[in-house]
């Protein structure tokens, strides 16, 4: 699940690590079901107000949640991709919400409209035989669809699902079709996630996916040092904690927009898309914290500083694409597919 701020859409395949544009448009949809569960936990269900069914979708993806003129938040959706006529998602009213899940949660109740954006995909399900997936909390909500693609394919897989208190956490029912496949691990009952136990001897033929608050993600890529490249996936929350950037690294630079045809400079206290916008080149962007992928953009030539939490190691070091929300340069001049 994602909930990042700002206001400003793709899926991949199974079998694919690539996201690509399905639809940018935002569509009305209405809150046809609501209901409780968890404690502080809601799940919606929207249907297209025209009628008309809803973009395709894969299990990783995430919509657009456009609450106001001034407010959207990311969730993933977490019920069956093959349901093209409703999308589902489920929120945690976060004590410290800057707006976004109070929102949801106080008012989107059946019969309320929202207007709803993508989806997207930048956490795809990859084909493998094997899998690991690891839930922290609301972090279940992506993997729910992953774990019923992996159960339909005949794939070996277990889900280990930590949460504060078994009251707590989300569709522990729903998983309870799944038998002994699925670990349900209440920290006030059993203590902290077993990670040694399920992660201590690395696998060349198991995926990992994980998602969860970053105590846990920072765990669990820590757990996986050892393990091939490729072999962990993860979601966050919220960015990524980033080293204090050099102060080469945080000098003016210049970006070149290629199709637009101009050549801006980009201070120490400005972001690629700040500067964009200021010239009047639209970029599509969400969260602006680097973590949706909205405003992915190709690199044509120069060497991106990647500051988001969205690419994957491999893509980090070809620099052929960044995400300019948050992301600087490494070298005096970047030029860029905008």
């Amino acid at each position: 699940m994602l909930e990042p701020s700002g206001e400003r859409s793709p899926s991949a395949r199974i079998g694919t690590s690539v996201a690509v544009t399905v639809r940018e448009r935002d569509i009305e949809c209405t809150v046809a079901e609501r209901s409780e569960l968890a404690s502080g936990v809601v799940s919606l269900v929207v249907r297209d107000a025209s009628g008309h069914g809803l973009p395709a979708w894969t299990p990783g993806a995430h919509v657009d949640l456009l609450l106001t003129p001034t407010l959207a938040r990311q969730y993933s959706l977490c019920g069956d991709p093959a349901d093209t006529g409703s999308w589902r998602i489920a929120v945690l009213r976060e004590p410290a919400s800057r707006g976004g899940s109070s929102f949801v949660h106080d008012q989107l109740h059946p019969g309320a409209t929202v207007h709803v954006r993508g989806p997207r995909n930048h956490f795809p399900l990859v084909n493998s035989r094997h899998y690991l997936f690891i839930a922290g909390g609301i972090g279940i909500t992506p993997l729910l669809p992953m774990v019923a693609a992996a159960a339909r394919e005949g794939a070996d897989w277990q889900l280990l699902y930590g949460g504060r208190t078994r009251r707590s956490m989300a569709f522990v029912e729903e998983l309870q079709a799944y038998g002994d496949a699925v670990r349900i691990w209440p920290q006030d009952e059993k203590g902290l996630l077993d990670l040694a136990a399920a992660l201590g001897e690395p696998r060349d033929d198991l995926l990992v996916y994980c998602c969860g608050p970053e105590a846990l993600l920072g765990a669990v890529e820590g757990a996986c040092q050892s393990w091939p490249a490729q072999s962990l996936h993860v979601e966050r929350f919220a960015p990524k904690p980033q080293p204090e950037a050099a102060e080469a690294e945080m000098a003016t630079f210049e970006v070149v927009l290629q199709r637009s045809g101009l050549t801006l400079a980009v201070a120490p206290d400005e972001s690629i898309l700040e500067v964009c916008e200021d010239a009047g080149v639209s970029v599509l962007c969400s969260c602006e914290e680097g973590i949706c992928g909205t405003c992915r953009t190709d690199v044509l030539e120069g060497t991106p500083d990647h500051r988001d939490s969205v690419l994957s190691g491999s893509e980090r070091a070809a620099g052929d694409v960044m995400m300019v929300c948050v992301s600087r340069s490494l070298t005096p001049r970047l030029v860029l597919d905008l």
